[in-house]
């Protein structure tokens, strides 16, 4: 099994969801004989699109068989998902996309005030001109320039992200 995204929020109605797509997600997917594999209460729960349509390069928007209400699509909100892959690729060990980070714990470091928080890292919005990381902080949503410069440490076993920040940024 190998994840390859993220269910981040409702889009539409009826039960129909966004996806963020990690790099590792096929280009070859056929969403009519490949289930989206997510774990609900320890337990490998097959997701079959009925609606499936990419949107830029690293999103999509679905419908799956069985959820067709509102309240049924937000149990899977913030779910990671992993599908099988017949020929998982080989990639270095030390290598990694910043799209491999979503879901990773973050603590955070005010430089200047010297205020620490905790959130998420909930997405990685990739540009050309300006890639930003959406952090969940304190229920609400703050993005952050993905450059080295505010990385403190990354904890890839732990999958915890350690940002240094300007002060003033989180306001």
């Amino acid at each position: 099994m190998t994840p390859c995204g993220r269910i981040n929020k409702l889009f539409g109605t009826g039960g129909g969801l966004r996806l963020t797509l990690y790099e590792s997600f096929p280009e070859n997917f056929d969403p009519d004989t490949t289930p989206l594999i997510v774990v609900i209460d320890g337990l490998e729960v097959p997701l079959y699109c009925e609606q499936f349509d990419l949107v830029g390069a690293s999103g999509a928007s679905v419908r799956f068989a069985d959820i067709d209400t509102e309240r049924r699509a937000e149990e899977l909100i913030g779910k990671e998902f992993s599908i099988e892959l017949e020929e998982e690729e080989e990639r270095d060990e030390d290598e990694f996309y910043l799209e491999d980070l979503i879901g990773f714990d973050a603590a955070i470091l005010e430089m200047g005030s010297e205020r620490t928080f905790t959130g998420r890292l909930i997405d990685y919005i990739d540009s050309e001109i300006n890639p930003l990381f959406e952090l969940e902080i304190e229920d609400r949503e703050v993005l952050v320039p993905a450059v080295d410069e505010m990385i403190g440490g990354i904890d890839f076993e732990a999958r915890t992200i350690k940002f240094i920040l300007p002060e003033g940024l989180i306001d």
